[in-house]
């Protein structure tokens, strides 16, 4: 019988895992937007479908056999996923409340993170602006 792994384990198998995950959105995102070159965000949208693939396939294969330690599948699930896209996560959720036969869940899933994330984006710029208005007269 295998021992749990210690929260310092895991915490730095989700710090390695997002680290590369981040790196390799960066640059990823940053080739794609190079190429198709125009205002719509293609980079954002291949790094999110990807990273919803990868962590689809990861979830299903780890799920499906005994090889995937619970550090290997947080480095993989919460640490590079997670680094990569959180999207990934997100849609995860909603599909797994779907296919639970929850779609009220699913639907409240996608409804509240379009609206609370475009609500908090607004609120946030807007406090920004509140704040740099607040020190350019000065004070």
């Amino acid at each position: 019988m295998s021992q749990s792994p210690s929260t310092t384990t895991l915490v730095v198998a989700v710090a390695a895992g997002s680290a590369l995950g981040g790196v390799a959105r960066f640059l990823l995102a940053q080739a794609v937007q190079g190429r198709w070159g125009s205002s719509f965000p293609a980079g954002t949208l291949v790094v999110n479908v990807l990273g919803c693939l990868a962590l689809g396939f990861i979830v299903q294969l780890a799920s499906g056999t005994a090889e995937f330690s619970p550090t290997s599948k947080t480095f993989l699930t919460i640490g590079l996923c997670g680094g990569f896209t959180t999207f990934s996560t997100f849609a995860s959720e909603t599909m797994l409340a779907a296919e639970e036969g929850a779609l009220r869940r699913a639907t409240l899933n996608v409804g509240l993170s379009v609206a609370a994330g475009l609500v908090g984006i607004w609120l946030g710029a807007m406090a920004a602006r509140l704040l740099l208005g607040m020190l350019r007269r000065g004070g």
